[in-house]
């Protein structure tokens, strides 16, 4: 590999390492990423801006002493309800037209460059974030660095791919029905979805029952160290997760104890399953029963009844995009601004009295109350990542038969992800395995609530029994022109 491709398939704490010896400056890292992305992203499609001259300055103003734990370690963000100041924002949709160049950083992204990144740019996402794969009228759709006639997943697609392909060490994302996870599972990284109120939406979105930010990284360790840069209150915050005992970093650094772990493999929607995605489960049950875990049945989690309940919420949601997108763009919103799918929740949204989305919403809660209750029972759930193999382009979002049917056929292809967005429970996928057919094979932890260490600390310990940042996208192993 050339000497940029080697860089950025480091982890972000190596490459932190290698600035603070003075082995590597940040502006060779930064100029690393941005020749990357240059080679490779017109093929992969990760990045919707790039933001070369601004990247630069900062990497030059960053001096080899600088204390802060990533000064000078280039990172991406997504577009997708996260101001980055001076930069555009569009939510991936064509509604938002040129896009709202943003005057403030959204907290998630303040707190990166309180740590010392530097920011390359933005990244592709579906719009509004609504399905498992990153498809976008407006910017088209991003490519699995694995095999690129197949999805890297949603909605963080385009951060999943950017950081599977070498184009930076790792990448913001945000998770609301497994937009981390799912990305994670499709791409080979480690994706955390923290507990609900772990990380703030400050100061443009308030608290959100489904929805919080994140990073996908190629190592339990960075995905520990960035918890600790991004997790804590913002003023106004109204409510928010205890905070840790001791640092996440060190959480994952120490052994997890014995641990009682449930398996459970079927699909909670009654969906097909492919038998990997099921073996790769059962793997990691005999992996984990190796390293001295107890490993029992799983509770049944049959879940029919959460998703019509759940599309209400969603849906709303989907409106508050929407709107918010509109308003951004300064005009009344047409049909034609936005794709069949967010146009169809959009008017389911319209149609639902604020009576009914309080009932939904008060459901919801009463249904998470009693799945976190069967957690009594076990320390963690494992479970596979995705029902399928990473789905072609185009298989979800083709509307052949209609949005819905599209809406439908991606909880059929990712059942295993949104029930913990509803509990607000941690969930961390990890990339155990590797398939016949050379993708990745993910399985996915789900911690009681707030249990953040335990799962970092048991993903690190299947981390070194079974390594993976060394395996790389074929897209990654890519010399870039000299």
């Amino acid at each position: 590999m050339s000497d940029a491709s080697s860089l950025l398939s480091r982890s972000a704490s190596e490459l932190s390492a290698l600035l603070k010896r003075g082995e590597v400056s940040s502006r060779e890292l930064v100029e690393a990423s941005l020749s990357r992305i240059e080679a490779l992203n017109p093929r992969v499609n990760a990045f919707t801006l790039i933001d070369a001259d601004r990247a630069l300055e900062a990497a030059d103003r960053i001096a080899r002493d600088d204390p802060r734990p990533f000064a000078g370690v280039p990172i991406a963000i997504k577009d997708l309800f996260t101001p980055v100041a001076g930069l555009r924002q569009t939510n991936c949709s064509e509604l938002a037209d040129d896009g709202t160049v943003s005057t403030i950083d959204a907290s998630t992204v303040r707190r990166l460059r309180d740590a010392g990144f530097v920011i390359v740019g933005l990244t592709n996402s579906p719009e509004f974030g609504i399905l498992p794969v990153t498809e976008p009228r407006r910017n088209g759709p991003t490519r699995n660095p694995w095999d690129l006639e197949r999805t890297p997943g949603g909605s963080s697609g385009g951060t999943a791919a950017a950081v599977a392909s070498g184009m930076v060490p790792l990448g913001h994302a945000s998770d609301g029905g497994g937009s981390i996870r799912i990305p994670a599972a499709c791409c080979g990284l480690v994706g955390l979805k923290a507990s609900r109120g772990r990380i703030s939406r400050a100061p443009t979105l308030g608290e959100h029952l489904l929805s919080t930010d994140g990073v996908l990284t190629r190592t339990v360790a960075d995905s520990a160290a960035l918890l600790d840069v991004l997790a804590g209150y913002e003023p106004g915050d109204a409510t928010w997760a205890p905070p840790p005992q001791e640092p996440y970093a060190a959480a994952a650094a120490r052994a997890p104890g014995r641990l009682r772990i449930g398996l459970y493999t079927e699909s909670p929607i009654g969906t097909e399953l492919d038998p990997a995605c099921v073996q790769a489960a059962h793997d990691a049950a005999a992996l984990l029963a190796s390293l001295g875990h107890e490993i029992v049945d799983g509770p049944a989690l049959t879940v029919q009844d959460i998703l019509p309940v759940f599309t209400v919420l969603w849906a709303a949601n989907v409106g508050v995009s929407v709107v918010g997108t509109a308003l951004l763009s300064g005009r009344e919103v047409q049909e034609s601004d936005v794709e069949p799918l967010s146009w169809a929740l959009y008017q389911q949204a319209l149609a639902t009295d604020t009576v009914a989305l309080n009932l939904a919403t008060i459901q919801l809660q009463a249904m998470a109350r009693g799945i976190v209750g069967t957690f009594a029972a076990y320390d963690v759930l494992l479970t596979p990542a995705l029902a399928e193999r990473p789905v072609a382009i185009g298989e979800i979002d083709a509307c052949s038969q209609g949005p819905m049917a599209d809406f439908a056929r991606s909880a059929a292809f990712t059942p295993y992800t949104a029930i913990w967005n509803v509990t607000g429970q941690p969930a961390i996928s990890v990339p155990l395995y590797q398939g016949e057919d050379g993708l990745p094979t993910a399985v996915q932890l789900v911690g009681r609530p707030v249990s953040e260490d335990t799962l970092l600390a048991l993903a690190a310990q299947l981390e070194a029994a079974n390594p993976w940042a060394d395996r790389l996208a074929p897209v990654a192993l890519e010399r870039a022109p000299a």
